[in-house]
């Protein structure tokens, strides 16, 4: 594989692009020159010597061969064509065909969309092959091809060409967009003839050109200075680093057509819209081939991500990182490890805040070549994902980038309707693509709940629940209003809390934003309960670390929901929380009798969490609260284990307790609201179980 993409991806330039001049001979010299030019991957002129020798005799001993270089020339429909020739029966016999014509012949099944028989003709290749190599690389194109079977188109993508003034009948490579969205850089030949090496033809090296955009259309591009391209060397991978002011491209000799050298080089932006003198990097560059730059940053440091074939890799062409130091100076390189890297070719890497795409033709893609994300948690990266139908083709698909905002970008790919020297597929051509934007907006409004009149200069706040926690996005106020909008982001579950003086907070349902495929507006009105006016208090004495018993905070059988009725002692709590900053809480939570007690001791301290997130969404500071469960340890009634209460009795002791565990020792109450228990509760031991006996195992209930 690293044989056959060599040339497609050193820049990659495409497999027809060079030849050597052709002139009559001898059926015999035909061949030999054949041989010279497969032995200098000049598949070009390769192709011509064996179908002219083969149209003088029909000699069908040259049929693998003309087979092989349409495939290497990326022209798998005639390649289909002379493979499927190799399979037909003669005088009544199946001809043997070598596992490695039988894996590209499936590669080009694949390619031309013929799943079912790709997939037959990979298995085949996997039972009968002894080369461990080929067998790991049939075993990637049989997990693609059945991929490929049930893969959808990416939603709400839509793909163009850039157009005639970029795109040539060779290939176009390493096409990036600066963030302006009018600036294009990208490698080409600048050229739609093939490139015959006669000694006449001295420029014919692929440059870094420049377009700009003008009435959504690109316009001709302009070579960029022989500072940059160097007379003599092929240059191309262009990138630049966030800031636009540094750019990183390569340098690369080739040998007929098989890269012999390739270095990466960057230079400086100089004020002008150009830029200064090349500089060989150093770190990443060696006595290996180093290609594709792409500044990233890992472990909070800037790092420059790249393809090589160093030893120390997984096979083939891999990707490597190196973390900078400075003066583009970089450290070893670091492999990239099996998780990215396979035996087969990972190219073309790009990073954008957190996720690194590249290109594969290990990990099972739908064609030839597919792109791939991988997403970093700070520590490891995820599995790679198929990016999907529409970025990826049957063909190669390379080169891929995508802008800041996420929702524009370009990819290399060599699917039909480009422009081509050779057949429909041979040569890739810059692609741009967009991404409808889903516009999904929270519209809030905040109403007096008992008179239904709009309640105006609410504060309300949104929070994205995140990991089991509500984690604050976007807090909004109107003194004159009572309408808020707030914009959200897809693959996301919020919540809104509005407050006002006055009033008691109120809570509107989850908000969900997974799954939506188009733009929308969701609608909640939250209606908050007026306090009691002009309350008269008294002042309680209070003894640390005494449990307060409220009179609401009750539970659901078998839930740890917080119920309507008791947001209204959260409330009070809430209140007292705020009025006495110093205050360190306790909140206990009880269960009834009913069920197992591990059960029990699990599901109190989930109540006693749903009474103190209810308290922390309000702002009240997490460390201030002790949430504890002590499942069915404290009855304080009769029902006991085995003892037979009615739902309500058991009801009782669902409950949510507090206790003041540092701070004020007196605090004033409402002597309008029923006045709060706050002895120590007697509670009742509870007795050793009476179980009846049982003839068949029922089903424990739970709280």
């Amino acid at each position: 594989m690293k044989h056959i993409f060599s040339i497609i991806f050193f820049l990659g330039i495409c497999a027809t692009a060079i030849g050597q001049p052709i002139s009559a001979s001898t059926y015999g010299t035909k061949l030999d020159l054949a041989g010279e030019a497969v032995a200098s991957n000049d598949y070009y002129n390769a192709l011509k010597y064996y179908k002219e020798a083969y149209d003088e005799r029909k000699d069908k001993a040259l049929i693998p061969d003309i087979a092989d270089q349409h495939y290497k020339l990326r022209d798998y429909k005639k390649a289909e064509s002379y493979y499927q020739r190799l399979y037909r029966k003669r005088r009544g016999k199946a001809i043997e065909v070598a596992p490695e014509t039988s894996f590209k012949y499936a590669r080009v099944l694949k390619i031309n969309g013929k799943y079912d028989e790709a997939i037959a003709k990979l298995q085949e290749v996997i039972s009968k092959t002894t080369d461990q190599t080929l067998k790991e690389l049939a075993e990637y194109e049989l997990n693609g091809a059945e991929y490929a079977k049930i893969a959808r188109p990416v939603p709400r993508l839509e793909i163009k060409t850039a157009g005639t003034k970029v795109n040539t009948s060779f290939s176009e490579y390493s096409a990036i967009i600066q963030d302006d969205g009018n600036t294009m850089y990208f490698t080409t030949f600048d050229r739609n003839d093939v490139i015959i090496l006669d000694g006449e033809d001295q420029d014919y090296h692929a440059k870094i050109f420049k377009s700009t955009k003008k009435d959504d259309k690109w316009g001709k591009p302009q070579a960029l200075g022989e500072k940059i391209n160097r007379p003599g060397f092929h240059t191309g991978n262009v990138t630049f680093t966030k800031d636009g002011q540094r750019m990183y491209f390569t340098r690369q000799l080739i040998t007929g057509n098989e890269v012999s050298e390739s270095k990466i080089f960057y230079a400086d932006a100089t004020g002008d819209g150009m830029f200064g003198a090349a500089n060989e990097l150093g770190g990443a560059n060696g006595p290996w081939i180093a290609k594709h730059p792409a500044i990233g940053e890992l472990f909070n440091k800037e790092v420059l991500f790249f393809v090589s074939d160093m030893d120390g890799g997984e096979g083939g062409m891999d990707l490597w990182y190196a973390t900078h130091k400075g003066n583009g100076i970089y450290g070893d390189p670091v492999n990239m490890g099996p998780k990215i890297n396979t035996t087969a070719d990972e190219v073309t890497p790009f990073y954008r805040d957190g996720t690194l795409y590249f290109s594969s033709t290990g990990h099972p893609g739908i064609g030839g070549m597919d792109i791939f994300n991988t997403v970093w948690n700070g520590s490891i990266w995820s599995e790679p994902k198929n990016m999907g139908v529409g970025y990826n083709s049957r063909w190669d698909d390379t080169y891929f980038t995508i802008d800041q905002e996420g929702y524009n970008g370009t990819i290399l790919s060599n699917r039909e309707g480009t422009k081509s020297t050779h057949g429909k597929t041979c040569c890739d051509d810059i692609y741009e693509f967009g991404i409808s934007k889903i516009n999904v907006d929270a519209l809030v409004g905040t109403f007096n709940g008992e008179t239904k009149e709009p309640l105006l200069g609410a504060n309300v706040q949104l929070f994205e629940r995140k990991d089991g926690q509500l984690v604050p996005v976007d807090e909004q106020s109107d003194p004159s209003g009572n309408a808020y909008n707030f914009p959200l982001l897809l693959e996301r579950s919020y919540i809104v809390i509005a407050m006002a003086n006055g009033f008691y907070p109120d809570t509107s349902e989850y908000i969900n934003t997974v799954g939506l495929t188009e733009s929308k507006k969701i609608e909640r009105r939250l209606r908050l309960k007026p306090m009691p006016k002009e309350p008269e208090y008294e002042t309680v004495e209070i003894s640390l670390n005494e449990p307060i018993r409220m009179n609401n905070i009750y539970y659901d059988y078998d839930d740890d929901k917080i119920l309507p009725d008791a947001e209204i002692d959260l409330s009070q709590i809430f209140e007292w929380m705020t009025q006495y900053p110093d205050m360190v809480v306790e909140l206990s939570s009880h269960t009834d009798s009913r069920g197992r007690d591990a059960y029990n001791m699990d599901l109190s301290q989930r109540r006693a969490e749903s009474a103190k997130a209810w308290l922390v969404a309000r702002n009240i500071v997490g460390e201030r609260i002790q949430a504890r469960g002590y499942g069915e340890t404290q009855i304080l009634n009769r029902c006991t284990n085995a003892i037979k209460c009615s739902d309500e009795e058991h009801r009782f002791n669902r409950r949510t307790e507090f206790k003041i565990i540092s701070g004020p020792t007196s605090i004033e109450i409402k002597k309008t609201e029923k006045r709060l228990k706050v002895e120590e509760p007697k509670v009742q031991e509870k007795p050793a179980p009476q179980r009846p006996k049982r003839k068949k195992r029922k089903r424990r209930r739970r709280n």
